[in-house]
């Protein structure tokens, strides 16, 4: 019976055992990768977003209120926090550099910087949460604005500045949160005022 059963099976026979899990395992990781991808293709093309307006070059940003390094952590859909925004390479989470002027907020960063110019400024606020991203309260600053016909959330982390010689403590997030909730808060306002 056995060497019927070799001949049968030459194949299987000749391979370590230790193989076949080996190779199901791969199958699998392959599935599931495969699963996520079309899944993240599928919630991009939920969102029809049109093109982002492009930042300009680091060298050419005009004078900035504020700047700051942070850590983008994503967009939503307003008042939704965990329906993640994806198109228009919202997506993925990066550090960032901030840059607020009269002209709007920069976001510069390697996954792909953008502008969200004055005019589309609608807020901000400081929160716990984005994106399914949950931090200590008052951890995540929340940029509301509007592009298209959707309104969307955008949240940071801010990071904070190190202190000098005789500066003495850092300003703590929540400082810093409300120093750009502030000054954003009062673009849109002007930004309003300016156009009725």
């Amino acid at each position: 019976m056995r060497p019927a059963q070799e001949e049968l099976n030459p194949l299987f026979s000749a391979l370590p055992e230790w193989l076949v899990p080996v190779v199901i395992l791969f199958l699998l990781l392959a599935l599931a990768y495969l699963g996520m991808w079309r899944g993240w293709r599928r919630r991009a093309s939920r969102h029809d977003l049109p093109p982002l307006v492009a930042a300009p070059p680091v060298t050419e940003l005009p004078p900035a209120r504020l700047q700051a390094g942070a850590r983008y952590f994503g967009t939503t859909v307003s008042g939704s926090w965990l329906e993640r925004v994806t198109a228009q390479g919202l997506g993925p989470r990066s550090t960032a550099r901030l840059s607020l002027s009269s002209e709007g907020l920069d976001v510069i960063r390697i996954a792909g910087s953008f502008r969200i110019p004055a005019r589309a400024l609608r807020g901000a606020r400081h929160d716990q949460g984005i994106a399914g991203k949950v931090v200590p309260p008052h951890g995540v600053l929340v940029v509301t604005w509007e592009h298209g016909d959707h309104t969307l959330d955008t949240g940071f982390r801010l990071e904070s500045p190190r202190p000098g010689k005789g500066n003495g403590a850092p300003p703590k997030v929540t400082e810093l949160h409300n120093e750009w909730v502030r000054a954003i808060g009062k673009i849109a306002r002007d930004d309003k005022e300016h156009s009725a």
